[in-house]
């Protein structure tokens, strides 16, 4: 096989084979009728088993299993991202010996079937002993069997899919042409946007006629650099997204841009090609960092770092990743090599802008925010403003996100130079090929919604699912949940070390579990490819962060399925889902109610083993934290002149003001899930007859009147012994 300079796959005319076998065989069969020839055979066998063993490595070469991509896409490599950068930056700390919570969950598991399989025994002997009720005991038995085998995950369960299927499918239908009807009722009331903001807007944003509108078949024709379309063919890039064609000769001229596309629509190849393009053509004499990409994540930096050093694979530009929880120590290094590109989180660059010798952003020329309207929240507010200060003004700034906001007041505050609007997709759009469905949660019912999760991810969503959770203690006790219920699962959220991190993102990837238990932390950005279910446990109460969740599935062109549970208080969430998709696209889908009692009966009975779990997990926390304050301490006492004598890391706002922040950002954090923060009560003191018979609190009361009595007598008597005591005055001892 040979690739030509234009990246043409051509096959030579040698590699064809299959006909001269057919030559060969025919010539055996003529030679067989020939007088045998011992070294003539001997030669033809030779030959034979040299055509054989050529034959079967071309079949080892050409993969059987492979298919066209009829979605749009490239030829793209099974693992389009890793974190093999973040993992070389991983902490290296002595590895503690510890129990893990699988391991605590498969024990609590096994115990359990141990205490089913020895009452099981007993129920056997008992049988023996009396024979008459064998036949009524048979039943019984059979059940427990079939509860053992289902409350553990081993074996199948006996329910009747098509009849669910057939009433499930009812019952959406007539819902899905109500849905519908709302819809079309909803989008004529919609509001206009305000004149006043339409002309605030026109004045801030660049004219779009002078926007480049030309569509792009190929990266080809969009003049960039041999070495950069190679980089895109290796990646299996062939024809730009409408995001791609219309980003890419805009950042090519230096404009500021605010660019908006549905999820999986290709913006981190809109930003990162034409900066690509552009290093390109730096000047090489003094190496500096040129160019800075803020994400909101660390999972997220770390994506795009691996996404851009994959496509400048056949380029000399550098990249340095700088997120927190990786070794500090290991990102200085690298900084001090000058990166021609920096991929960080806002507190962890700030760490390093201020403590780390020899790095600076005043040479910065590109800066760019993924996932922008996170950035620009309130939480990210403080951090933000220290950054821009850090950037000369003369740079450009790229925002990008699937909900990017058009806004001139949250926008003034990156000092964009007439920036350029490119929103291609409607603003608070789903992606076109996802099918949304909604599961309604009485209000009466509310304790049922783990059961239906688990239905719904034991009959219809077997793997590739994503399952968001408000909290992290919400996503932490299903994990408990799925692992006693034998469902394969990781967790994501941030209790969670950046080790464990990276390796549920990874065996997530790499189809080791099937089920992702995640917080928000996982949904904005990443992109891993396969997912078919994404489940919302919580309808989240900014819109905005729904499409971030749903948008994890049905990217790129491919079909992908959202399923949201709905409580009453998630109605406006609801009407706006339905606005932002089709109508056919919305469907509601109905979970037997039976099959529901019957997971909620199996989760009651699990509670007691959840309880377990999570005591002994905070058993092992308890210690593992004892032995790192025990390293601390040792640690202390070796290198203390060594510790003592590093300079203390400054930040750029004191303790105070970063509490405050802190508060801030907690504030604005339970207000999108319409929640405030409850002061904490002070409890009220109890009486101290409080609890008691009456005739005991009257025995008491009047012990105490006597003892104030007499300790009333006592203090006068005192009092009276002390004057007695005192000497007499002078005049009176005159007298």
């Amino acid at each position: 096989i040979k690739m030509s300079d234009d990246f043409v796959m051509t096959i030579d005319d040698d590699d064809q084979v299959v006909i001269e076998e057919e030559e060969v065989t025919q010539l055996s069969e003529a030679e067989q009728e020939k007088p045998v020839d011992k070294k003539a055979a001997k030669k033809l066998k030779k030959q034979k088993q040299k055509e054989k063993a050529k034959t079967e490595k071309q079949e080892e070469e050409f993969d059987t299993e492979f298919t066209f991509s009829m979605d749009g896409g490239g030829r793209h490599t099974h693992k389009d991202w890793d974190f093999s950068a973040a993992r070389d930056m991983l902490k290296s700390k002595q590895q503690v010996e510890r129990t893990d919570i699988d391991e605590i969950i498969a024990k609590k598991r096994q115990e359990a079937k141990d205490a089913k399989k020895a009452k099981k025994q007993q129920q056997e002997e008992k049988e023996e002993e009396d024979e008459e009720e064998v036949v009524a005991e048979e039943t019984d038995d059979d059940d427990d069997d079939d509860l053992a085998l289902d409350g553990f995950g081993a074996g199948a369960e006996r329910i009747e899919p098509e009849e669910e299927e057939e009433d499930s499918d009812s019952d959406t239908s007539e819902d899905e042409d109500e849905e519908v009807e709302d819809v079309n009722v909803d989008s004529d009331q919609e509001a206009e946007e305000d004149e006043e903001e339409k002309k605030r807007k026109q004045a801030y944003f660049a004219d779009e006629s002078e926007t480049v509108t030309e569509e792009h078949q190929s990266f080809a024709s969009m003049n960039l650099s041999r070495p950069i379309l190679k980089g895109l063919s290796n990646v299996g890039f062939i024809k730009p997204t409408d995001i791609q064609s219309r980003t890419i000769p805009v950042a090519l001229m230096g404009k500021d841009i605010c660019g908006g596309a549905v999820t999986g629509s290709g913006k981190t190849a809109a930003f990162i090609v034409p900066i690509l393009e552009r290093l390109l053509y730096r000047p090489r004499q003094t190496p500096t960092t040129r160019v800075l990409i803020l994400c909101p994540t660390r999972e997220l930096a770390a994506q795009v770092h691996s996404v851009a050093v994959k496509l400048a694979n056949f380029t000399d530009i550098t990249f340095c990743l700088c997120v927190g929880g990786l070794s500090v120590k290991t990102q200085e290094q690298e900084l001090k090599l000058k990166p021609d590109v920096v991929v960080a989180t806002p507190g962890r660059l700030i760490d390093h802008v201020r403590n780390s010798t020899g790095f600076h952003l005043d040479a910065c020329e590109i800066l760019v925010m993924d996932e922008a309207d996170r950035m620009l929240e309130d939480g990210f507010a403080d951090e933000l403003d220290e950054i821009i200060k850090s950037c000369p003004r003369s740079r450009q700034t790229m925002l990008f996100s699937a909900t990017m906001t058009d806004n001139v007041d949250q926008l003034v505050r990156m000092s964009l130079n007439n920036p350029v609007r490119l929103f291609i997709d409607k603003n608070n759009q789903a992606a076109s090929r996802l099918v949304q469905e909604f599961v309604r949660i009485r209000q009466t019912r509310e304790s049922d919604r783990s059961a239906v999760l688990l239905a719904l991810c034991r009959k219809t969503f077997k793997n590739k699912v994503i399952v968001f959770f408000r909290s992290k203690a919400a996503a932490h006790q299903m994990k408990i949940l799925f692992g006693l219920m034998g469902l394969s699962a990781a967790e994501l959220h941030g209790n969670l070390t950046q080790e464990q991190r990276l390796e549920a993102l990874e065996r997530f990837r790499d189809n080791e579990v099937d089920f992702l238990l995640a917080t928000d932390l996982a949904a904005r950005g990443l992109d891993i490819k396969g997912i078919e279910t994404v489940i919302n446990y919580n309808m989240p109460t900014q819109f905005a962060q729904y499409l971030h969740r749903v948008g994890r599935t049905a990217r790129a062109g491919r079909n992908g399925r959202s399923v949201t549970l709905v409580g009453e208080a998630d109605r406006k969430m609801l009407k706006m889902a339905i606005k932002s998709a089709q109508g056919s696209q919305v469907k509601n889908r109905v979970v037997n109610h039976d099959l529901i009692q019957k997971y909620k009966q199996k989760v009651e009975s699990l509670s007691d083993q959840i309880k377990e779990v999570l005591a002994e997990e905070k058993e092992e926390k308890a210690l593992r934290n004892a032995e790192m304050q025990l390293k601390k301490s040792e640690n202390m006492l070796l290198h203390s002149d060594e510790i003592y004598a590093r300079p203390a890391r400054t930040w750029f706002q004191t303790g105070s003001e970063k509490k405050k922040a802190q508060k801030t950002s907690k504030a604005e954090h339970l207000a999108k899930y319409g929640v405030t923060e409850e002061k904490p009560v002070k409890k009220e003191k109890k009486d101290k007859y409080a609890g008691m018979s009456r005739h005991k609190r009257r025995r008491l009361q009047a012990m105490e009147e006597d003892d104030e009595d007499s300790g009333r007598l006592q203090k006068v008597a005192a009092r009276a012994a002390k004057k007695s005591s005192r000497p007499a005055p002078i005049e009176k001892m005159r007298k």
